[in-house]
């Protein structure tokens, strides 16, 4: 019974349509504070009540906000990340002090560093007792300051209005990401009179016309241009005329793991996916390009010296914010502004051009050729690749394919291709392991009607398989495709590389089946190739919560990095 569906696709009407402030009653600062963020839309709050935000947690009671219960803070995080992500408003979560605050930062930071719009609260010691060592106080303001964009305490009722409507400017803003306001618990109680401030929008302007000029003619003069797309374009929502730019210039785009379906994978011009730290066939079109034209791109993303080591190769940055300071990122113009307008303009600026794609070809036929040859695969363990092709298979275009964090990511952004933004959710930022079982329930309110698949290494399922709960309790039906080898996959990929040899890098697994079947899981085992491909199509017609335990053979991990050892430009 998937009877939440219709619930998560519900828009409530919200106070952003009805004049504001007419009356000043007098209320709790709780109460005023979650009358702002009604003002501002919130549907949900994603959290773990504390005994410091009691006030806060008992004005929801009388709110149109649905609190969703986590059973861990950092998965409340991930989740308002996600929600943030993917609706372009700010996700919402809660802790209570100590503990609960430090558990909340990891998700917080990840948001931050990810670009995704995000409001935490943390409640807090009252007033009366932070001047001095006291239990379970720490000075969150501080602690939260450089995994934020903004943050601040409320120590008097009368700013909440003003705190709040700030927060979720900034949240939203270009580039987006995380604010924390904490709120100590004898200030919540206090009484106070106010009203929420109405809502501003915010633009963003675009290049001049004499920049847009000077970036056709730096194009033009390029003998062999490639684009770099990255997240910053499904933020934008500009994917469309980034298509128009590239066709109309003939120019390939390759993607950073976070930039993934920006153009899709079945055009002509699409370059698929870079990132992995070693050669691949997608890093000969940056040794061959003499000019990178980096479209929404974080450097955290994918580290400039991995592809283009000397510097020497020219960078024109287009982005919503001027670039960070690197040596391998010589920027030789700025694009700065609204992303997808600034994009059009430029589409309209450049001529139409023919250009010698031959090699963007050849490259594109090596790298699919990998998926394609082990869709027959019979080997057991699966071996990535197989799993892969046979994810893509039964996946439609729009639905979402969430990783967590482990060897399996980098096989996921090599060869899982897509169709459009946003249905391939990579965290590279801060990277957290845990990530995805909390961030598909996330995703599957928002998009109820597509499938959302979380795909973790059995290190990272353990990080946050309490969330399997969570999802249950709301009748979620997320698949979760476990990849399973009893290590720390991504690390050992790594040590074989460096040393040759592996440490400390084996554990344990508690029977997976009989785990999620605890938590009311339908729960399937791969025990040979074939069986992978059917458990994803029946997953998919239950229309419940689902666990596929497959065991994977990371022994193609090595043999990856010989092979792409050998590749010569």
């Amino acid at each position: 019974m998937f009877f939440l569906a219709k619930k998560w696709k519900r828009r409530r009407e919200t106070n952003k349509d009805q004049p504001h402030g007419r009356r000043c009653e007098e209320m709790k600062v709780a109460e005023l504070l979650v009358k702002c963020l009604e003002n501002e839309g919130v549907e949900y709050i994603f959290g773990v009540p504390g005994e410091e935000n009691l006030d806060v947690m008992d004005a929801l009671l009388e709110s149109n906000i649905e609190f969703v219960v986590t059973r861990h803070e950092t998965g409340a995080a991930f989740m308002a990340g996600i929600y943030g992500k993917l609706t372009g408003k700010p996700g919402v979560c809660l802790a209570t002090l100590g503990p609960g605050a430090t558990n909340l930062l990891t998700g917080v930071a990840t948001a931050n560093m990810d670009h995704q719009p995000v409001i935490a609260i943390t409640g807090q010691a009252g007033l009366d007792r932070q001047h001095k060592i006291s239990h379970q106080y720490y000075d969150l303001v501080s602690i939260y300051e450089p995994a934020t964009k903004w943050n601040t305490q409320i120590k008097k009722g009368d700013i909440v209005p003003e705190v709040v409507r700030k927060a979720f400017r900034v949240a939203t803003q270009e580039k987006q990401g995380a604010v924390h306001i904490d709120l100590p618990e004898d200030v919540a109680a206090m009484e106070v009179k106010g009203t929420p401030l109405n809502l501003t929008d915010h633009t963003m302007s675009e290049a001049s016309e004499r920049v847009i000029k000077d970036a056709a003619d730096v194009i033009q003069q390029a003998k062999k241009p490639l684009i770099l797309a990255g997240d910053g374009i499904a933020r934008g929502k500009a994917a469309e005329n980034l298509r128009l730019m590239a066709e109309k210039a003939s120019i390939p785009v390759v993607h950073s793991f976070m930039g993934k379906g920006a153009m899709p994978w079945d055009h002509d011009l699409s370059l698929l996916t870079a990132g992995l730290s070693g050669d691949d066939y997608i890093t000969c079109g940056f040794a061959q390009s003499d000019l990178i034209i980096a479209v929404g791109f974080d450097m955290a993303e994918y580290p400039p010296k991995n592809w283009n080591p000397d510097g020497r190769t020219p960078i024109l940055h287009i982005d919503t914010r001027e670039a960070e300071t690197d040596g391998h990122y010589p920027v030789k113009l700025n694009v700065i502004g609204n992303l997808n307008d600034n994009l059009e303009e430029l589409a309209h600026a450049l001529p139409k051009t023919e250009r010698d794609n031959q090699w963007v070809l050849s490259v594109r036929e090596k790298a699919l050729k990998e998926l394609t040859e082990y869709e027959n695969d019979q080997g057991f363990p699966m071996k990535p690749q197989k799993i892969i092709s046979d994810l893509r298979a039964v996946l439609n275009e729009e639905d979402i394919v969430i990783s967590d964090v482990g060897a399996h990511k980098m096989w996921l952004a090599r060869m899982y291709h897509t169709y459009q933004p946003d249905t391939c959710l990579i965290s590279n930022g801060l990277a957290s392991m845990g990530v995805a079982v909390p961030a598909a329930a996330a995703a599957k309110m928002v998009h109820p009607d597509r499938n959302v698949v979380a795909v973790c290494g059995d290190g990272g399922f353990q990080m946050s398989s309490a969330e399997l709960e969570t999802i249950k309790r709301l009748n979620l039906p997320v698949i979760i495709l476990l990849w399973r080898d009893g290590g720390y996959g991504l690390i050992e990929w790594k040590q074989l590389k460096e040393f040759g040899r592996a440490s400390h890098i084996k554990f344990g697994n508690p029977d997976f089946i009989q785990l999620a079947k605890a938590y009311g899981f339908e729960a399937v085992e791969v025990t040979e190739s074939e069986e992978l491909k059917p458990a994803l199509e029946k997953a998919i017609s239950l229309n419940k919560p689902v666990l596929i335990d497959c065991p994977v053979d990371y022994r193609e991990n090595m043999k990856l990095t010989e092979k792409l050892g050998n590749i010569l430009c």
